[in-house]
């Protein structure tokens, strides 16, 4: 990657490294701010009057739609990413996902449209799903095939900083919003303020991708022979073990990160009764060690290998997760800060190398397919019903059972990464 004489990183790379972040950031603002407003507004805003947990349990239904829609999105962009460039499917994905999550400010309620009103939430839900399919695998591939040798977690790291980024921006907001209004105003018209804010995140990720250029490895692999032409079709052919591997080696950080989001919010204020905004901002807290696991992480991951710092994010998870009844139980403020704390620090180790290890496994012609159809696939798997599971296992079980779930996905994922190793390293 080029550098100026004095060895600090060039323009290029500094709009490299910003448009793999931003587009992340906005990625994963987008996700959670439907996260949140799933957890606090819309099932009461968009289903009929039953019980508020049968409410929620619909409302979360609503939130696993993007997770249906993500593989056939990274089917689509990866599709397009592998055949044209990275650089113009990465624009095109983030505008499907922009303006799908803007028009959901714009819906009416349950009881001014009937069912109309759910079926159009989900229809824009699965709009975000489907640019969220390309979106993430496109920007890995910015940052790790623009990365210098010995360099490549590091670099890849940047598109997972974009998701405490664009946590605590959402989260931010819906605590200054909670602040500011009142709890009828909030409900009535206030969450749609931060659908209508997405506008100037997408408009900065746009403004920085339109002006960087396609990635040297993509560039040396179409010199070197024709583009494949159905790129989805030869991962599955060629390489069927490295796509259920990084299938698999994702499942437990979309596990974590909802556990500990939007079903750690619903839980906190609804059967815990903590304060929304006390709640939120405990959260916001906690988000914060999971960019310094992620930061650690990727220099972790360079010293030693991408997959041996995955799995010992794996093993970590196994741990938060029999610690999640005593500490979320605890009737303590502290100790569900400190149990989210060290949950989202552990996210950093099973998420931050995924850049990396990902790309690692497929080689530059059908990498953007493979890379984007085994994330979009493991959040299927780790994310998709997530919520609703832990809501259900909560209230019929009890929290032990939650951490349960937890602790199962790390072995998924460290089984994943058990099955092959790395071959296109660079």
């Amino acid at each position: 990657m080029a550098q100026t004489d004095t060895g600090a990183p060039s323009a290029s790379t500094r709009r490299v490294l910003a448009a793999s972040l931003v587009g992340t950031a906005v990625e994963t603002y987008d996700f959670y701010i439907y996260g949140t407003a799933a957890s606090l507004v819309f099932g009461p805003l968009f289903f009929p009057k039953s019980s508020a947990s049968a409410q929620l349990l619909f409302s979360y239904a609503t939130f696993a739609v993007a997770f249906i829609a993500r593989p056939l999105g990274a089917a689509f962009f990866g599709h397009f990413g592998d055949r044209i460039g990275r650089k113009s499917t990465l624009v095109a994905s983030l505008m499907t996902m922009g303006l799908s999550t803007l028009l959901i400010a714009f819906l009416p309620g349950y009881a001014q449209a009937g069912w109309v009103a759910p079926f159009l939430l989900c229809a824009l839900r699965f709009g975000q799903g489907f640019g969220l399919g390309g979106e993430w695998g496109g920007a890995v591939l910015l940052a790790v095939e623009n990365a210098p040798p010995g360099w490549r977690a590091r670099f890849g790291m940047f598109p997972q900083l974009g998701s405490p980024v664009g946590f605590l921006l959402a989260n931010g907001l819906f605590l200054a919003l909670g602040l500011v209004l009142t709890g009828d105003a909030f409900k009535d018209w206030g969450w749609r303020l931060p659908f209508v804010a997405s506008v100037a995140l997408v408009g900065v990720g746009l403004w920085i991708r339109l002006r960087i250029g396609e990635t040297p490895e993509f560039r040396r692999a179409m010199a070197k022979a024709e583009a494949s032409h159905v790129p989805l079709s030869e991962v599955l052919k060629r390489h069927p073990l490295s796509l259920l591997s990084a299938t698999l080696a994702v499942v437990a950080c979309f596990a974590i990160f909802y556990i500990a989001t939007a079903f750690a919010l619903g839980y906190g204020v609804g059967t815990l009764h903590y304060d929304r905004e006390t709640f939120l901002a405990v959260q916001l807290g906690a988000m914060l060690f999971m960019a310094g696991g992620i930061a650690l992480a990727g220099y972790a991951a360079d010293k030693t290998s991408p997959r041996a710092v995955l799995m010992a994010g794996c093993v970590g998870t196994v741990l938060v997760g029999a610690l999640m009844s005593p500490m979320m139980g605890a009737g303590s403020l502290i100790a569900v800060w400190g149990w989210l704390s060290a949950t989202l620090f552990v996210m950093g180790f099973v998420y931050g190398p995924l850049g990396a290890f990902l790309p690692s496994l497929f080689p530059p012609r059908v990498r953007y397919s493979g890379g984007a159809v085994a994330f979009s696939l493991g959040g299927v798997i780790g994310g998709g019903l997530t919520p609703s599971v832990a809501e259900l296992l909560a209230h019929n079980k009890g929290l032990w059972a939650v951490g349960l779930y937890l602790a199962a996905a790390g072995v998924l994922s460290l089984f994943g990464l058990l099955l092959v190793k790395p071959r296109y390293e660079g």
